[in-house]
């Protein structure tokens, strides 16, 4: 019997230790290295773009010959502004990456010895650098689809004759979001979030390319994509899988991200749920890969992403 990829050792490529034995000086040439991977480690201005720089001795800042700017290795980054140390910085990504399920805000800020406030906020600002590439993806080929409906919990009432049927809308608390994935086979995985199943089929004619073959279930809404596109439905009231025709990873999905909402996180907001489904999205496609190469990936989405809108201030109200 072959062993799993995660149980083998080419899977096991970094360590936390690793990264805590790092002294400060290889953790700050880490992020230098990371930063500007593209110039062999050299600065780069974020602001005109200028390679001419040099460094201060006192300080770990650099100036723009061009324009005179001063900016660090996180400058106009993701991490800009920060006050973590750069070692705690790359302890949060290597705890990030090594959870299949994801890693709660919580145990992240045990890990680090830190708030809660913090580990939550660098947690989704990670998350916005690794959703950040399925921004303008497009998919061909053969593309699974298919939606499933996260959050929005009623309790049930503690007796038989008091109890209603939750699944009917006027039972509803109106916060339920449907999750719908678009999902290639031997590809990509792309994510979206809509208060119904119904309104991706605009998205989904969008982003999936002229000459794709479509796969889907037996839901009524997906008749609209015949069209548009050759489509093949299988009926899962009858079989998950009828003549080669399935769902299988697009459901893969679902289930990673469902053992996240339940096992890891326990309640996901419907405000943030896009986040959570696009780091399930990313964790689907890279789940073959060496933990030390999601690590990198992660570190380099993150050092080339923009200041965040959204997390930057977040817990002052400043976003």
């Amino acid at each position: 019997m072959s062993q799993h990829f995660l149980l083998s050792a080419k899977a096991r490529t970094l360590s936390l230790a690793k990264v805590m034995r790092l002294s400060d000086e290889e953790t700050y040439e880490t992020f230098v290295q990371v930063r500007w991977a593209g110039n062999d480690g050299e600065p780069v201005c974020h602001r005109c773009g200028c390679v001419a720089a040099y460094r201060y001795r006192a300080r770990r800042i650099f100036k723009c010959q061009g324009c005179g700017a001063q900016f660090s290795v996180t400058s106009g980054t993701i991490f800009a502004s920060r006050k973590m140390a750069y070692r705690d910085i790359l302890a949060a990504i290597a705890i990030f990456v090594n959870g299949a399920k994801g890693v709660s805000a919580l145990q992240l800020s045990r890990d680090l010895d830190c708030q809660y406030k913090t580990a939550f906020v660098l947690a989704h600002k990670l998350r916005e650098a690794m959703g950040a590439e399925m921004q303008d993806r497009r998919l061909s080929g053969d593309v699974e689809i298919d939606g499933a409906y996260f959050g929005g919990h009623i309790k049930p009432e503690n007796r038989k004759e008091d109890r209603r049927d939750r699944r009917l809308a006027i039972h509803q608390t109106g916060k339920r979001r449907a999750v719908v994935v678009m999902r290639e086979r031997k590809g990509r995985t792309l994510p979206f979030v809509f208060q119904s199943e119904d309104e991706a089929v605009p998205t989904i004619a969008v982003r999936a390319m002229p000459g794709s073959t479509i796969y889907a279930d037996e839901a009524s809404c997906w008749d609209a994509l015949h069209a548009r596109f050759e489509t093949r439905r299988v009926n899962h009231s009858i079989a998950f899988m009828d003549e080669g025709v399935c769902t299988n990873l697009a459901e893969s999905f679902f289930s990673r991200l469902r053992r996240m909402e339940i096992g890891t996180h326990h309640h996901v907001s419907g405000r943030y749920l896009s986040s959570y489904a696009n780091e399930a999205a990313w964790r689907e496609d890279h789940r073959r890969v060496p933990n030390g190469e999601q690590y990198l990936l992660v570190a380099g989405a993150a050092m080339a992403h923009a200041v965040s809108e959204k997390w930057t201030g977040y817990w002052q109200r400043r976003a």
